[in-house]
């Protein structure tokens, strides 16, 4: 099972009418978009998806189309985790695991527990939860940190914990794991721009963000880093740095999503409290685009 999470698993956005609904019409765009290019799966209702604003009936049907539409061509992750660990259990008890693979949970945020509480919170998910769990580190996001120490010891103690998203930024930290972890678990990079590195570390993959828009290049760069051709790999990340970048410099998937207007595939529309990128960003991010996309040859 942990093998089918290896290489490139894009996080999935959410695309939206001008009316705020979901336009799924353009969801269908892009993941097609995204599976045509050799991508590995799919992470559905993650924080690039904007789950954070959507209904439970709408997460509901964001799940439910993304599991039509991929028709079991890639495995489908979903995003289930919050800060209330009885909800959190609730959530799973309450979801039909037909044809989802794995879930990716989310340190819990906000509260900001002790490394005891993320361990037992972990651990009451991995108890209940019918498939695989992927635990996803961002202390960027949720300021609370998932420690080397915890993480390892969810991964020696519980059989269906199989790997992290690993988002700290912290090498010293993701060098332990990867030092330290289980032959089977996955160590998953969860910064697009520190994924080259994290491979020649030892990293399995990226879920990543960039790949909504150059799944290609961004899928080719990880495999083969994990090939060991580390020149190749570096030629297609430093193509893509700029791109990388400028996608957060004005909020995420605010960034993404101002690509993928530019390349036709949905439009840049995000739910408050998010805004999209403001001009100047905007402008940065289409020229990185059109850069990108003038240079693609590299690949050939």
């Amino acid at each position: 099972m942990p093998d089918r999470f290896k290489g490139t698993g894009v996080a999935i956005v959410t695309p939206f009418h001008d009316s705020g609904n979901i336009d799924f019409g353009s969801f269908e765009k892009i993941l097609e978009h995204v599976i045509s290019h050799n991508v590995n799966y799919i992470v559905a209702l993650g924080t690039t998806g904007e789950s954070a604003t959507l209904s439970k009936d709408e997460k509901v049907a964001v799940l439910d189309f993304v599991l039509e539409t991929v028709n079991k061509r890639l495995p489908v992750v979903a995003g289930i985790g919050g800060n209330n660990t009885q909800e959190v259990i609730n959530t799973i008890k309450a979801t039909s695991f037909d044809g989802i693979d794995a879930i990716l949970s989310v340190c819990p945020y906000y509260n900001k527990p002790q490394q005891k509480g993320m361990y037992g919170h972990f651990k009451a998910i991995a108890g209940i939860c019918p498939v695989p769990v992927i635990l996803y580190n961002v202390p960027g996001r949720t300021s609370s940190n998932l420690t080397a120490e915890t993480t390892l010891r969810l991964a020696s103690e519980f059989e269906n914990i199989i790997g992290i998203k690993e988002a700290s930024g912290n090498l010293a930290q993701c060098m332990e794991i990867i030092k330290n972890k289980p032959q089977d678990f996955l160590f998953i990079s969860g910064d697009d721009a520190l994924t080259y590195p994290l491979l020649a570390l030892g990293a399995d993959g990226v879920i990543s963000v960039v790949a909504n828009a150059f799944p290609l290049q961004f899928s080719e760069m990880v495999n083969l880093g994990l090939k060991g051709k580390l020149n190749k790999s570096r030629t297609l990340h430093y193509l893509l740095l700029d791109f990388m970048n400028s996608l957060f410099l004005d909020g995420s998937p605010s960034g993404i999503k101002a690509a993928l207007e530019d390349m036709g595939l949905c439009k840049s529309n995000v739910r408050l409290p998010l805004v999209k990128v403001n001009k100047t960003v905007h402008s940065i991010i289409s020229e990185q685009v059109e850069y990108i996309q003038k240079n693609a040859k590299i690949l050939e």
